[in-house]
C-alpha cells in the first residue's frame, strides 16, 4: 500500500517504542499505548494486544502494530473485520536500528551486546532499573551478583540514539551502567526508516500484512514464509 489514511488507522505500541514514534505520529490517528512490562509475559501480551485490536472504533480499517514477534507473543492474534501492518521483525531493536538488516550485522559484530533506549530506561523495566530494587532488598553484594549472572553472555552496552538533541542524561545512565557492570559501551545511531513506512508507507516486504480475517503466524516473520 503506497498511501495511509491516518482517520482510518489505530497505532497500538509498547511504552518503550512509543517514545521514539510519538514525534511522527500524525495527528488524525488514534494510538494506544500498552505497558512495557507486558513482555515479560508473551501470553499476557497477546491477550492485552488482541484486546486492543478488539476494542478499536469501528471505523477503524487498518491496525498498525509497533511491536516484532516478540517471543511469538504476536503468533495467533486475530485481525477481525481490519488488516493488521506490522514490522517483520524479531523484536523492537531491529525498529530502533532501522531495519531487520541493520540488527543482524550488529549481532554478527557484536552477539553479546545489550541495547538500551530512551523509551526502555523510562520504563524502569531493564537489569540495571531492578538492580536499585535489589539492592533496597538484599544489600549491594548480592543485588551486584544476580545482575552479573543476568548479563553473563553480554559483552556490551550499547545506547542506541534516535537523534534526540536531549538524551545527554539517558546517555549517561547507560554510560554508568556499562561501568558498574564491565561491559563495554558504545553508542549506535538509531534510524526513525521503519517507524516512519509504518506511519505513512509504502508497506513493502519489510512488514507483515495480515488482512481482515486472517491470523498472524509464525512463518509470516521468516521471508521465505507463506
Amino acid at each position: 500500500m503506497d498511501q495511509v489514511n491516518p482517520g482510518l488507522c489505530k497505532l497500538i505500541a509498547c511504552a518503550a517504542v512509543i517514545e521514539e514514534m510519538s514525534p511522527f505520529i500524525p495527528p488524525r490517528m488514534s494510538y494506544e499505548v500498552l505497558d512495557f512490562g507486558l513482555h515479560t509475559d508473551p501470553e499476557s501480551l497477546k491477550i492485552a494486544l488482541q484486546n486492543a485490536i478488539d476494542s478499536s472504533a469501528p471505523d477503524i480499517e487498518t491496525i498498525l502494530l509497533g511491536y516484532g514477534l516478540c517471543s511469538q507473543a504476536v503468533v495467533g492474534l486475530r485481525s477481525g473485520s481490519r488488516t493488521l501492518v506490522m514490522p517483520r521483525v524479531d523484536d523492537c531493536i531491529a525498529i530502533f536500528l532501522g531495519s531487520a538488516a541493520e540488527y543482524h550485522k550488529q549481532y554478527d559484530t557484536v552477539p553479546g551486546t545489550y541495547y538500551l533506549t530512551k523509551g526502555w530506561i523510562e520504563s524502569n523495566d531493564t537489569p540495571f532499573s531492578e538492580y536499585d530494587t535489589l539492592v533496597g532488598r538484599y544489600g549491594e553484594q548480592i543485588a551486584h551478583r544476580v545482575i552479573n549472572k543476568i548479563l553473563k553472555n553480554y559483552t556490551r552496552l550499547a545506547f542506541i540514539s534516535t537523534g534526540d538533541n536531549k538524551l545527554q542524561y539517558y546517555r549517561e545512565h547507560a554510560r554508568s551502567m556499562a561501568e558498574r557492570f564491565t561491559l563495554r559501551y558504545e553508542e549506535i545511531q538509531g534510524s526513525d526508516a521503519i517507524i516512519k513506512k509504518l506511519l505513512y508507507g509504502p508497506w513493502n516486504d519489510e512488514f507483515v500484512i495480515i488482512p481482515p480475517g486472517k491470523t498472524i503466524s509464525f512463518f509470516d516473520f521468516r521471508e521465505n514464509g507463506p
